[in-house]
């Protein structure tokens, strides 16, 4: 297809992992000579800016769940479901007008529920086609899953951001049921396989440790606070990236802790690439993340979130990562022992081909 096509990404606003694992989408499309349009939360825009320069920007707010410091994040968002309802429908109105004013042609919306179209191609990205229910609840399990199939199939396409056969890294999320006929696997997405951005960290010449801070407020405090008060004369040092990019970039230290607020993706995929043991949340974003980049890391889910608890146990079960509960912080804390996959390289280049063959069909006339 030699036509310039506008096409608009929608991630979902409630962490940067969403819209990290957009870019090399893209970017890939702009290389194929598109024009690209993002629609995200005012955060966001400001590290869509500095990653993608170029991009038309177009804030577009969405359902922003909030955690709670007491109650589990799948209760909240329980609690929380009318209000879900209400932004997805006045989402999916609101996004006929930007599609109408900018001449959109193709709208990929990542884990965005409202976002399908009749008159345009639309694609929905989710490494979730099952939604984990809390072991109480298991058995409830099937309304979720029929009411998510029942919004992928509204879209064109469904983008499944993992890999088919055996060898994949969402379990049960994605290989556990029958897909609907338009989901399409397309591989790991990371934002440290596209081309590279601007930016540079400082080069270390010592060796350090790394904490990768992600998630919603105010858990991503708490975890933060207690692994500092952890690790703050702990040899060797370590550098904890903060994943605020509203914020400096400047490095600031305190006893044997370094902290960068945010990192471009040139730096923060140095400082993750050089480092010697990592910990991490489990969001899925941060784990191909670490996938692409061939490291492993000691994982610590969101309390009470039960997709995060779900990966956790699932890959430290593979033996690629290992994990604790954020409960279980204690002075004693070990830094993974485990080893990424032997078939990185593998995974890597079915995940290429995989990427390519569904944008090539996206694309098709």
């Amino acid at each position: 297809m030699n036509k310039k096509l506008n096409i608009l990404i929608c991630p979902l606003g409630w962490g940067l992992g969403h819209t990290g694992r957009m870019i090399p989408v893209a970017l890939r499309l702009r290389e194929m000579g598109h024009r690209i349009y993002f629609g995200a939360e005012e955060r966001h825009l400001a590290f869509l800016e500095s990653e993608l320069p170029g991009s038309i920007l177009i804030k577009f707010s969405g359902f922003k769940p909030g955690y709670s410091r007491f109650l589990p994040a799948y209760l909240v968002l329980l609690l929380k479901t009318p209000l879900l309802i209400y932004h997805t429908i006045n989402e999916h109105f609101k996004v006929k007008r930007i599609i109408r004013d900018h001449s959109i042609d193709i709208l990929i919306s990542d884990n965005r529920f409202g976002l399908w179209n009749k008159n345009i191609k639309t694609v929905y990205v989710t490494h979730m086609p099952v939604i984990p229910f809390p072991k109480a609840f298991r058995f409830l399990e099937y309304i979720g899953i029929k009411l998510h199939r029942a919004i992928i199939r509204r879209y064109s396409l469904c983008f499944i951001p993992d890999l088919p056969g055996a060898v994949n890294f969402t379990g049960r999320l994605t290989h556990s049921t029958a897909l609907p006929d338009n989901t399409r696997f397309i591989g790991i997405l990371s934002r440290f396989s596209g081309s590279e951005s601007k930016g540079k960290a400082d080069n270390f010449n010592f060796p350090y440790n790394c904490v990768i801070i992600s998630g919603p407020s105010p858990q991503r405090e708490i975890l933060s606070k207690k692994l500092a008060l952890v690790l703050k004369d702990r040899q060797p040092v370590t550098i904890f990236l903060g994943g605020k990019p509203e914020l400096s970039a400047e490095l600031v230290r305190s006893d044997n802790i370094m902290y960068y607020n945010h990192l471009p993706t040139n730096g923060m995929k140095t400082v993750i690439g050089q480092s010697e043991d990592i910990i991490a949340r489990a969001g899925y974003s941060t784990i191909m993340d670490l996938i692409c980049l061939k490291k492993s890391a000691l994982l610590i889910p969101t309390p009470g979130q039960t997709e995060q608890e779900y990966l956790s146990e699932y890959l430290s079960g593979k033996g690629w990562f290992s994990y604790i509960s954020q409960k279980e912080i204690t002075n004693e804390l070990k830094f993974s022992g485990s080893r990424p996959t032997n078939r990185s390289d593998d995974i890597l280049v079915q995940s290429r081909l995989l990427f390519e063959r569904a944008l090539n069909e996206l694309l098709e006339d």
